[in-house]
């Protein structure tokens, strides 16, 4: 694996700035893609995107430039951490397919995921990215938990 890219996902969460240390740790001195999988459109902007004359493509642009915004704000972070990192943005429904499409486009050594630590009900209402990403994306997934009492 030494020298093959690996992919980290920051959505700018307490458990993604603690993925780029855990990384460290055990992949350092890997090239890295930094990556935020935006929504397609927000909660907010599905309700709005019904309302005639709104244009959708404008929202969707508009989270694709903050996806690429947070994506960088990671690979700051990810060369603070020892990484040659560069960023990648986009958006994605599900998100988790998004990112495991980006794994299998630069053929990622790893995936490197925070996790909330949802569990139960709440994960089965809310959903869990790193636990999706690990059932489909068919290469290893580092998942980092979040801190005792986080979630």
């Amino acid at each position: 694996m030494s020298g093959e890219r690996i992919l980290i996902c920051y959505d700018g969460s307490e458990s993604a700035e603690r993925s780029f240390d855990a990384a460290a740790g055990v992949l350092a001195g890997r090239d890295a893609i930094v990556v935020d999988i935006g929504p397609v459109l927000t909660s907010a902007q599905s309700y709005a995107a019904v309302t005639p004359g709104i244009d959708i493509a404008l929202l969707e642009e508009a989270n694709l430039d903050a996806a690429l915004e947070r994506a960088e704000q990671g690979a700051e972070r990810a060369r603070q951490a020892g990484f040659d990192a560069e960023a990648r943005g986009d958006i994605a429904a599900p998100a988790w397919q998004g990112i495991v499409d980006l794994a299998n486009e630069v053929d990622a050594a790893v995936i490197v995921i925070g996790s909330r630590g949802l569990t139960g009900v709440r994960e089965r209402l809310e959903g869990s990215v790193s636990h999706q990403v690990a059932a489909h994306s068919g290469r290893p997934v580092l998942i980092v938990p979040p801190r005792d009492g986080d979630g």
